[in-house]
């Protein structure tokens, strides 16, 4: 029998990527919008303080510096990234073998537009238990009420739950503040393991190697 019973992931670089890097999307979308640059770095600073909850028109509307219209680039910033998505190859194969097992759920950070959108053009929306998009609660990761939250629609204690993601601080860190089994995805150009991480895999191995992580933590 399993040691945990559920699973719960990250979206964006762990189980789907982009075939372009974030600061060409973004000056894509700036480019179809008509705006001025912007710089990635200034984005997330932006992204940090602003509370996008429906869509990321307060984040451009704060870094924007002229007339353009925030809700177009953000717009534009969407279509920019459904375009160069791409699924880690196997994901809904690994998330149907889970869920033979484990409740299987989604916690992504961002605004909800932005990342239903995701699930849509990847055609995973039915895939989980549960999905939590953080742009519906007043907090996102690494604040363990948005593990809460997840562990709750899921109906699972956090110390019987292992979360799956690739950021250091927010996911791995996060997590296991929050009383969760901690997996982190690893990738070529990314940051190192963290210590707080129970386990690691590779992004490449994820799909072939995670259900015999879960057996041995």
């Amino acid at each position: 029998m399993p040691s945990f019973d559920a699973v719960v992931f990250d979206l964006d670089y762990t189980l789907a990527v982009t075939d372009r890097d974030r600061q060409a999307l973004l000056d894509d979308a700036t480019d179809r919008a008509d705006a001025h640059d912007i710089e990635r770095a200034d984005y997330l600073d932006a992204h940090g303080e602003v509370a996008a909850t429906e869509t990321r028109a307060p984040i451009f509307e704060r870094l924007l510096t002229d007339d353009t219209d925030p809700e177009a680039v953000a717009t534009a910033y969407r279509l920019a990234i459904e375009d160069a998505l791409e699924p880690v190859a196997g994901v809904p194969d690994l998330l149907a073998a889970l869920r033979e097992s484990y409740r299987v759920g989604l916690l992504t950070d961002g605004p909800l537009v932005a990342q239903r959108g995701k699930l849509q053009t990847l055609d995973w929306a039915d895939l989980f238990d549960a999905v939590v998009i953080t742009g519906s609660l007043s907090t996102g990761k690494p604040d363990e009420r948005a593990f809460a939250a997840i562990c709750a629609e899921l109906g699972v204690e956090p110390a019987a739950t292992v979360y799956v993601g690739d950021r250091p601080e927010v996911d791995v860190q996060g997590a296991a503040d929050a009383g969760l089994a901690t997996v982190q995805v690893l990738y070529p150009g990314g940051p190192g393991r963290h210590a707080a991480a129970d386990a690691a895999v590779d992004r490449a191995e994820l799909v072939a190697r995670l259900p015999g992580i879960l057996d041995s933590l």
